[in-house]
């Protein structure tokens, strides 16, 4: 059930807690996100453009449809869900009556491409990656053409200003921060239309809402990160082509999750937030662990 490779990560398996199977039959999970409020979780299958929402008491439903090919979503300090759309290539808000707010959908009078992932921080700022993965095929969303270079943005929605966090990446991808919000992780999946694309997990500094001393952290294999989280002790929780790879702050492997389909995104959830839900390509699966996420609804 699992694989510890350094002895710390058997602190964060429960010996009598096994992996579930919690619904099958999709074509492509992504943006799991916890809603504890309302005790379920939402998240994307994404070639079908529609929102699944699970929950222990009621199962599996459709929470919206159709969902405008949305990829990584999370939830603002008010509750609300932020989410990114391939389809209209924006960030958006669903506002507590169901309605739905485009946040920003262009930098510099320019679209931006298709949003991939992203995080709100403690102060209400919304950080997200923008590559190019979901306008270049037209299972995600459909094809269309890219009117600038991928990149990580911040957005203050105080003041409806957006700004370019990092532009050195070819395809930025999931990310998380750290539980003290100083550190960034985001993972570079490469340009995926050349052979052998940079693929790792890099790390940054936060100062002042600014990344400074980018560096690679921890290069995933098999495959590559895709969806991270980060748990109370500054661990990473990341997607592979395996499984989950629990990686330590030191950007050392210490344990794997094995799993039948390779792992596109996670996030933790429950009650007390210990509980990691995992998508593994077609399947929902969950298992709890010893261990809170960091940054949890």
């Amino acid at each position: 059930m699992h694989e510890t490779i350094r002895p710390e990560f058997s602190n964060y398996i429960l010996a009598n807690a096994e992996l579930e199977k919690l619904a099958e039959g999709f074509r492509w999970i992504e943006g799991p996100v916890w809603m504890g409020d309302a005790d379920c979780l939402l998240f994307q299958d994404l070639p079908n453009n529609r929102t699944m929402r699970w929950s222990e008491s009621t199962g599996l439903t459709v929470y919206r449809q159709p969902s405008h090919y949305a990829n990584g979503q999370t939830r603002d300090r008010q509750g609300r869900l932020i989410a990114c759309s391939h389809q209209a290539r924006c960030i958006f808000r669903t506002e507590y009556d169901g309605s739905v707010t485009t946040l920003v959908s262009h930098h510099d009078g320019k679209r931006l491409n298709a949003p991939n992932d992203v995080v709100v921080k403690s102060d209400g700022g919304i950080w997200f990656t923008d590559p190019l993965y979901g306008i270049s095929n037209d299972y995600e969303g459909g094809r269309q053409t890219s009117e600038q270079p991928a990149a990580v943005y911040r957005f203050d929605p105080s003041t409806n200003e957006l700004t370019i966090a990092a532009n050195d990446f070819a395809g930025p991808n999931g990310l998380c921060f750290s539980p003290d919000e100083n550190l960034l992780y985001i993972a570079e999946t490469g340009d995926q239309t050349r052979p052998n694309p940079t693929q790792i997990i890099r790390v940054f500094n936060v100062t002042e809402n600014r990344l400074t001393e980018g560096r690679d952290f921890h290069k995933i294999t098999p495959g590559y990160a895709d969806g991270l989280r980060c748990d109370e002790h500054g661990n990473i929780w990341s997607s592979a082509a395996d499984g989950v790879h629990c990686i330590n702050p030191a950007g050392t492997l210490i344990g794997k999750i094995p799993l039948p389909h390779r792992v596109s995104n996670l996030t933790f959830g429950g009650l007390h937030k210990n509980r990691l839900f995992i998508g593994a390509s077609h399947t929902l699966f969950s298992l709890f662990v010893n261990v809170r996420g960091a940054q949890c609804p």
